[in-house]
């Protein structure tokens, strides 16, 4: 089982940019995919972001070539930098871990989700 923690959630401006980190521990991190996910008030949950074990990397169409996931193996942590957001940004940010080892990033969204982490919540204002 892994422990996750967000942080870096805030409130910006429309146009602006903010990164979140998510850090892992008590499994080996750098073996599984890693992703991203948001809840806005009244909605599903709905995928963000995914990083493989390997780095690679699949967006959800709403954020394609505006958000950027990554990761550093060396600090068990996970980033989602999010530049130009929209009001329809606004949510709560959820950092997930797969259950596959050495699993595509593809399996956060076919693949149960090993853990969850607490959220971090995103507030994108006029």
């Amino acid at each position: 089982q892994v422990q996750l923690v967000e942080s870096g959630g805030g409130l910006v401006q429309a146009g602006g940019s903010l990164r979140l980190s998510c850090a892992a521990s008590g499994r080996t991190f750098s073996s599984y995919a890693m992703g991203w996910f948001r809840q806005a008030p009244g909605k599903e949950r709905e995928f963000v972001a995914a990083i493989s074990w390997s780095g690679e990397v699949y967006y959800a169409d709403s954020v394609k070539g505006r958000f950027t996931i990554s990761r550093d193996n060396a600090k068990n942590t996970v980033y989602l930098q999010m530049d130009s957001l929209k009001l329809e940004d606004t949510a709560v940010y959820y950092c997930a871990a797969g259950s596959v080892p050495r699993g595509g990033s593809i399996t956060i969204t076919t693949m149960p989700i090993g853990s969850w982490g607490q959220g971090t919540q995103v507030t994108v204002s006029s």
